[in-house]
């Protein structure tokens, strides 16, 4: 007897009676002639902040990596293994992606672990301390701040690590090398799982605003 869980045969049962039904021809398509993605997201993996749900997206518009606080490593071809940069790479050189979206969002998890001096480690291999890391000395910044609030701090981090991960992607030469030509562009998005509102990051100044009102 299957073990599979019952709320996900459900689901996709639901998905065969619906989206696939009408998409039918779609997904088709993309299986004989291949995946041809307008936009890579890099994004977190939280359950509540999934990109092809907030961009409005079917199959096959967006190449789509998620790790724990959409974090961009530097690059560095040292024979380990880098999963965001094996996907960076696949992406770019590829698939030809043009367009790179770092898309955070509020009430990370991550993102509050960063900023706990106490935070004991999960398992022995620490590996969310080991790759929160990436963020720690903006975060033991932030942590010196007295002028902010412990909600304004975890706003401001999850924003300084979207700039981080797009600082850290103009690292690889692959990524540096077509924005430099003028064929890549890069940016940065934080989402608020509250309320809905998406925030874009301006390229010259790094801070963050709404776009236009939406309209009905």
């Amino acid at each position: 007897m299957s073990t599979f869980p019952d709320n996900l045969l459900a689901g996709y049962r639901s998905f065969m009676g619906g989206r696939y039904s009408t998409e039918r021809e779609r997904y088709r398509s993309l299986a004989e002639t291949g995946q041809e993605p307008h936009t890579m997201v890099i994004a977190c993996c939280d359950s509540r902040a999934a990109p092809e749900t907030i961009f409005d997206c079917g199959p096959g518009e967006l190449f789509v990596v998620r790790n724990v606080a959409n974090l961009v490593p530097p690059h560095a071809p040292d024979g380990n293994y880098h999963s965001t940069s094996a996907a960076l790479e696949f992406a770019v050189q590829s698939l030809k992606i043009r367009q790179i979206v770092v898309m955070g969002h509020g009430r990370c998890g991550g993102i509050k672990a960063a900023l706990d001096p106490n935070a004991e480690p999960l398992s022995p291999g620490d590996f969310i301390g080991q790759w929160m890391g990436l963020l720690k000395p903006a975060a033991q910044q932030i942590q010196d701040s007295s002028l902010m609030t412990s909600g304004e701090r975890q706003v401001a981090l999850e924003r300084i690590s979207i700039r981080n991960s797009i600082a850290n992607l103009r690292t690889f030469p692959c990524v540096k090398i077509l924005e430099d030509r003028g064929s890549m562009q890069l940016h940065g998005a934080w989402f608020d799982i509250s309320s809905g509102e998406l925030w874009v990051m301006d390229p010259q100044t790094g801070d963050f605003g709404r776009p236009d009102p939406l309209t009905d």
